[in-house]
């Protein structure tokens, strides 16, 4: 009786382990989607206006208008492209501002360093709200008039590029000090280094949670409904539902489009991630 040779035993048996390993993925996978579709039905139960009891007591879910959805939902979705546009300039102002605030957070230069410290403290020592509010009321007094839109992707940049500031920084630290070095070695200038050697790197490593900032913006921007100028997703929303006196649907109608554009940008956050790790992988 001939037995397999002890590779050919431990390559069957480590096939086994990852066979076991995906069907275990594939079952936890499915459960998942199992559970997210029942809460889904119970969300949608309790606004469906019904009636039921439980141990003798009545118990009665929220009733809705939905002929005032069928017929307001377009003109609420259509804010969903100006929201999107705001959320892509405002991270788009808030990534240069943030390269710059980590430059000056790491730079040795006392003016450079104060103006980044400073430009951080004031901005997260302040609420998102009345900076929006400021950017409208304060810049036409200093002759600086800008759109609705201009303002609003002014005053989110601002805001964010503090916050993600320190994940600018984060991603520069990270980067090999031996590189910087043997750049150096080889006479390349300090400039040259950070944009040949260091920023390459450390943007694909910020690229992660600078889609998480993203998908907080898209639902920030609904502070910029309170200026009144910007047709976004809420200010849409809240038209509609003063107008009619159906506030509670109307809302409704825009919380279901902010959740829609966030899982769709989680998404494709998530299939950014899986390509840069699988390039990472690929590259060590």
């Amino acid at each position: 009786m001939t037995t397999a040779p002890p590779d050919e035993r431990f390559a069957f048996q480590a096939e086994q382990i990852l066979a076991s390993q995906r069907r275990d993925a594939r079952r936890f996978a499915m459960g998942v989607r199992a559970c997210y579709a029942l809460l889904l039905l119970a969300l949608v139960y309790a606004f469906s206006g019904a009636e039921f009891s439980v141990g003798g007591l009545q118990f009665t879910t929220i009733s809705l208008d939905w002929t005032f959805i069928q017929s307001h939902w377009f003109f609420i979705f259509n804010g969903v492209w100006l929201t999107i546009l705001l959320s892509v300039l405002s991270i788009i102002l808030a990534t240069v501002l943030s390269l710059l605030g980590a430059l000056g957070r790491l730079s040795k230069s006392v003016p450079a360093y104060a103006l980044a410290t400073f430009y951080i403290s004031l901005i997260r020592g302040t609420p998102l709200l009345l900076q929006v509010v400021f950017f409208f009321l304060a810049l036409p007094q200093l002759g600086i008039r800008l759109s609705g839109l201009s303002a609003g992707v002014l005053a989110l940049g601002l805001n964010y590029g503090a916050y993600m500031t320190e994940i600018m920084r984060a991603g520069i630290q990270s980067v090999d000090a031996g590189q910087r070095e043997a750049a150096k070695s080889m006479g390349m200038s300090q400039f040259q280094i950070m944009r040949f050697i260091v920023l390459p790197q450390a943007l694909r490593l910020v690229i992660p949670p600078i889609g998480n900032q993203f998908i907080a913006m898209l639902k920030d921007t609904s502070l910029i409904s309170v200026t009144g100028f910007v047709w976004e997703l809420l200010w849409r929303a809240q038209k509609q539902g003063r107008a009619n006196f159906r506030s509670l649907e109307a809302l409704l109608i825009a919380a279901v489009f902010y959740w829609i554009i966030t899982i769709i940008f989680s998404a494709f956050q998530a299939q950014i991630e899986l390509r840069l790790s699988r390039g990472y992988r690929s590259a060590v």
